[in-house]
């Protein structure tokens, strides 16, 4: 990555943080200059990455949470907003897989467990945070998703029924803040070498993948204070980065 502090003075919030995709966004966005609000349940990761960021010459707040302790995404925004009155970044990378299997097969406990983290979670951090991103002169967001949002594979119904409705939410969100400084997102990162990806292809090999801090690259045109596109979809492919 290009030694620069393009993002100097942005604060930004990077969810699913201690590990993949949003562990090497968070440690680049704070290399830049950013100061990050890592959140993640695990301590240990979110702890490695203060150590990286900081040793980066950059700063971050550790957030040790689920994203579905709501309450406490509310209290992010507070926090937030007393400290620094304002949010320029929000990426909610935070996800799961779920079950993979018939429709008619999954168990409802999981379907909910799925809807609340990887739709419900990405709500309340809109309606915790829109008033912050708001008060930014370039406010930036970005949401991940994934192919089976279009695709609709056979078996992969949870997955698919959960993107599906974090995309419509967030384009909806995107083409209501039209007249705002605010740009917001999608992004699929296609097949990348993460936890997520190994449990849903044990049989895949790893090293034929991309690597999470490819991704990183892509994720930081869409969070530009000179990005001019909003309500739109990204998809990495063979190696290109473009709208779907």
């Amino acid at each position: 990555m290009a030694d620069t502090q393009d993002f100097a003075g942005r604060v930004a919030v990077v969810t699913g943080a201690s590990r993949g995709i949003g562990y090497q966004l968070a440690k680049e966005l704070g290399k830049r200059g950013a100061h990050v609000f890592a959140l993640a349940k695990t301590v240990g990761g979110l702890e490695d990455l203060d150590d990286e960021i900081r040793a980066a010459g950059g700063t971050a707040t550790l957030v040790p949470v689920d994203v579905t302790d709501f309450d406490a995404l509310d209290r992010l925004g507070a926090a937030i907003f007393e400290r620094f009155k304002k949010l320029d970044i929000l990426v909610g990378n935070a996800g799961i897989l779920g079950t993979l299997a018939p429709t008619g097969h999954i168990k409802p406990k999981d379907f909910e467990k799925v809807m609340a983290t990887n739709v419900t979670a990405n709500f309340r951090l809109i309606r915790s945070l829109d008033p912050l991103l708001r008060q930014s002169e370039a406010g930036r967001a970005v949401f991940m998703t994934s192919a089976q949002a279009r695709d609709r594979v056979p078996f992969w119904g949870l997955q698919a029924a959960s993107k599906a409705a974090l995309d419509a939410m967030v384009v909806t969100y995107a083409h209501e803040m039209e007249k705002a400084p605010l740009r917001v997102n999608l992004y699929d990162p296609g097949p990348v070498r993460t936890g997520l990806r190994a449990k849903a292809m044990p049989g895949e090999k790893p090293e034929s993948l991309t690597q999470p801090e490819e991704v990183v690259p892509d994720i930081l045109k869409l969070l530009s204070p000179e990005l001019a596109e909003t309500g739109l979809c990204y998809r990495r492919e063979s190696g290109s980065f473009e709208a779907v």
